[in-house]
């Protein structure tokens, strides 16, 4: 069933709430006062929400996390059904060292629709829909993906831009491109915002790929579903404490390759609001009594897919 539109606006009014909380926070090298700011509200606005919601993806399990914590029920228990997956600052160093690119993100869906992701690694693709079906797969080397992406972009491979985290783990990513030949974009931190580059030719990023949190890529998926993008994951298990875990929330092939469609099912809304300037959103600008916000908001069934810029009164 289609998720009401009518909760594109209230998502939104969420994420900017709780990303000028963490505003507050901007340049003080506080990352955990940031974090509480964005979560407590974030919690309180989630609260005023017609909707029987219960967190999916959260700050981590009951005794690690006071609020937002994975199996909390938000919302007035009144309507749907939904699940929730929540960052509420996405890129704390960004905001507590001014950097760009902080965001606080959310996205929601239908009950059992949004993948129960464990607090581990997982390996991510993603590239924007105009690339052909079947093109890329992380079943495929890098070298094949990137040769494949450049037949179907109709581009020299040279002219390729790839964005991943800066990592000594990506260490043979960042060999093989260079080896190509290939453009890079190497980002510090926030690997749902650096998936986000592929849903926009004018970001001029080709591909995103790379090792990062699990919960991070079903925030992403949503709104690369909404986009129509691809997008291919698996969980990367450091240890025998964390596969455990995934075996006690069901995960029973533990090399399973994830598609999009398998991360978010049915229709979903994603909402992130950015807290510092980035190459996608823009930060809380504040003027006097007034606060001025930019969210990306998308929505599945209705094909959204669009910036709202937003002024609200500081309270």
């Amino acid at each position: 069933m289609p998720l009401d539109k009518s909760l594109i606006d209230k998502l939104a009014i969420v994420t900017s709430k709780s990303a000028f909380a963490a505003s507050k926070f901007i340049g003080k090298n506080d990352k955990i006062g940031a974090d509480k700011a964005a979560v407590d509200v974030m919690r309180s606005e989630l609260n005023k929400i017609d909707m029987k919601g219960k967190v999916v993806i959260g700050e981590g399990e009951l005794d690690e996390a006071p609020m937002l914590y994975i199996g909390e029920e938000l919302g007035t228990k009144k309507g749907l059904e939904l699940d929730i997956a929540v960052d509420p600052v996405e890129g704390t160093n960004f905001v507590a060292k001014n950097l760009p690119g902080g965001i606080s993100v959310l996205a929601i869906s239908e009950k059992n629709n949004l993948f129960n992701a464990p607090e581990t690694y997982m390996y991510k693709l993603a590239v924007g829909k105009d690339v052909d079906k079947g093109a890329v797969d992380l079943d495929f080397t890098l070298e094949k993906n990137l040769k494949n992406l450049a037949e179907s972009k109709s581009k020299n491979i040279t002219d390729l831009r790839v964005c991943f985290l800066d990592r000594p783990r990506h260490k043979e990513i960042n060999d093989t491109l260079d080896k190509l030949n290939v453009k890079k974009k190497q980002i510090s931190d926030g690997d749902v915002a650096g998936a986000l580059y592929v849903t926009d030719e004018k970001f001029k990023i080709d591909m995103f790929i790379g090792i990062g949190g699990g919960p991070e890529g079903v925030l992403a998926a949503s709104a690369l579903d909404a986009a129509n993008c691809f997008f291919q994951g698996r969980f990367i298990f450091k240890d025998e404490i964390e596969i455990k875990r995934a075996k006690l929330m069901g995960i029973k092939d533990l090399n399973r390759k994830y598609n999009i469609n398998e991360i978010v099912s049915g229709d979903s809304i994603f909402s992130a609001t950015g807290i510092t300037d980035g190459d996608i959103i823009s930060g809380i600008k504040e003027e006097k009594e007034f606060f001025l916000s930019q969210t990306l908001i998308t929505h599945k069934s209705s094909d959204t897919f669009k910036i709202i810029n937003k002024k609200e009164i500081v309270i």
